[in-house]
């Protein structure tokens, strides 16, 4: 008994001393952001600035009352992750359309796409009759690429006209493009003349061109236009638009002349010409450029959006980040895919028999790859046989000389995604990749060798495995370094072949190695 209430008193003890603790931190920091604020008010004061309006400063308590529970918010919203979905099929079925239009209200349409998502085909079908046009249309620009082709495939002919009425037109042309044949030119025969030629014009390009992700709603204004003109003709076209961020200037003859933002716009006299406030160093592309490199053009730029132009350098359209984030996603995931020997079309729910055909070539190709490495150990064959160790220690050569080639085809890979990689400029990148294939091989190879040495009871054997080692690892960093740049200069994505040429060279000339080392030492080892 005493000792339980020994146990409370020190409990209720613990307790205040926490609150103690978080009591001075709170003070602590209050008065560290009462300090910083009376020098932020003297230099405002000073400079003649006003302090920000109250309501734009944070709330010290809120911010540090958040911070203590960020582990118990995260739990919180898993749990009611759960719960979304159960609730949403239950009130498709009671059909009350107030009640979706509720549960709508209350989401985000992206975590909206995400419920309607793991529902049946069913329950899309009665929940498209209890949405209204724009809350179907902001819920197919918010769904990924299967969700949309879902949702298009339940709905009828005249629903999804009125919906595309409401959508931008690069994102009709995603849906429109990956639409059966006969379906898709129904519905492009029975859209406005205006509407049906830019989508059929937008369709004809490339799905991983410049052409094929940008939208044709953007602002585009003559450079001899006034402030003011521009501010009302954004007030009057801006809900229509992509973006109002950034206003692109054209001449007299419609050409690319430069771009304005919005923020100097505003900031500007009313009666100042375009021209005058206009940035002309405009970044632009061209509608064949692939959609990697236009994602490398706006990263390195750090462009919110950049036009797309003719030959004759009039803007066709415009490519916003948020298509560049899922250019971004999409190519990261191809990548990861590619670099498994697999394809990016190929999920958890393909049918297994496309899983065949999109896995057995790869598999066939690597077929042949090891018949490379078997016909060399073969070559080799009488000295196997006199040592029978090497069949045993071997494939820690090729096995070590395949994981440190992959690393270095993996960063080539990514810096070549990037384009940040420039091979007559990093050349160096190559004899780096040399220097780590001996260190490294040197490192792996001490410890292999000696380990070796003890077991088998030969130090020659270790010797050879560690030469052996390192010898494979520079072949590592060179192939793994060279494969990559070589196929990415002749056009051929670097992260769908280099895996097979990399594994091969460290496998064969591995195996090549080790056991030429072993054939001079042959009589060391009997």
């Amino acid at each position: 008994m005493a000792e339980n209430q020994s146990s409370n008193s020190d409990a209720v003890n613990a307790l205040e001393e926490a609150k103690k603790v978080e009591r001075r931190e709170r003070e602590k920091l209050e008065r560290e952001y009462a300090e910083r604020e009376q020098i932020e008010n003297a230099e405002n004061e000073e400079n003649g600035r006003n302090e920000l309006p109250e309501e734009s400063r944070p709330n010290l308590n809120e911010l540090f009352e958040s911070v203590s529970n960020a582990d118990s918010g995260e739990k919180e919203e898993e749990k009611e992750e759960e719960e979304d979905s159960d609730e949403l099929e239950h009130l498709i079925d009671e059909g009350n359309q107030q009640d979706i239009d509720d549960y709508y209200e209350d989401m985000q349409p992206a975590d909206f796409a995400e419920e309607v998502d793991d529902l049946d085909d069913e329950d899309i079908k009665k929940l498209q009759d209890l949405l209204d046009i724009d809350q179907l249309a902001e819920l197919m620009e918010e769904a990924d690429d299967d969700l949309r082709q879902r949702i298009a495939r339940l709905l009828k002919d005249e629903v999804l006209l009125k919906i595309f009425e409401k959508m931008s037109k690069d994102d009709i042309v995603d849906i429109l493009g990956d639409m059966e044949t006969g379906r898709r030119k129904r519905i492009l025969n029975q859209m406005k003349s205006g509407d049906r030629r830019i989508i059929h014009t937008l369709l004809q390009y490339p799905d991983d061109s410049a052409g094929g992700i940008m939208t044709t709603e953007y602002i585009a204004l003559r450079e001899d236009r006034t402030c003011a003109e521009a501010l009302d003709i954004i007030r009057d076209i801006g809900p229509k638009t992509e973006v109002i961020e950034e206003i692109f200037i054209t001449d007299e003859h419609r050409k690319l002349v430069g771009y304005v933002d919005l923020r100097d716009l505003l900031s500007a006299p009313r009666n100042t010409k375009l021209r005058e406030i206009m940035d002309d160093q405009v970044v632009s592309v061209e509608p064949e450029t692939d959609q990697e490199e236009v994602a490398q053009i706006v990263s390195k730029y750090d462009l919110q959006a950049v036009p797309v132009v003719s030959k004759k350098a009039m803007i066709l359209g415009i490519i916003t980040v948020d298509d560049i984030i899922d250019v971004l996603q999409e190519e990261h995931d191809e990548d990861i895919a590619h670099l498994g020997g697999v394809s990016a079309e190929e999920g958890m729910d393909t049918k297994w028999i496309d899983s065949v055909r999109l896995r057995l070539p790869w598999l066939v190709i690597n077929l042949l790859t090891a018949f490379l490495a078997s016909f060399t150990v073969k070559i080799f064959e009488g000295t196997i046989a006199k040592a029978v160790a090497l069949s045993a220690t071997m494939t820690i050569v090729s096995g070590m000389g395949g994981n440190a080639g992959t690393q270095t085809m993996s960063i080539l890979v990514r810096e070549l995604a990037s384009g940040s990689l420039n091979f007559k400029e990093d050349w160096r990148a190559l004899m780096k990749e040399i220097l780590l294939g001996v260190v490294d091989g040197a490192a792996i190879g001490l410890i292999t060798g000696v380990v070796v040495a003890i077991f088998y009871g030969n130090v020659y054997l270790g010797l050879i495995i560690f030469l052996a080692m390192i010898g494979n690892l520079v072949v590592a960093g060179i192939f793994g370094f060279a494969v990559p740049v070589v196929l990415d200069h002749f056009k051929i994505d670097p992260a769908l072949a280099s895996s097979i040429f990399v594994t091969t060279a460290t496998d064969v000339l591995g195996f090549f190695i080790f056991l030429g080392l072993a054939s001079l030492f042959l009589v060391k080892l009997i």
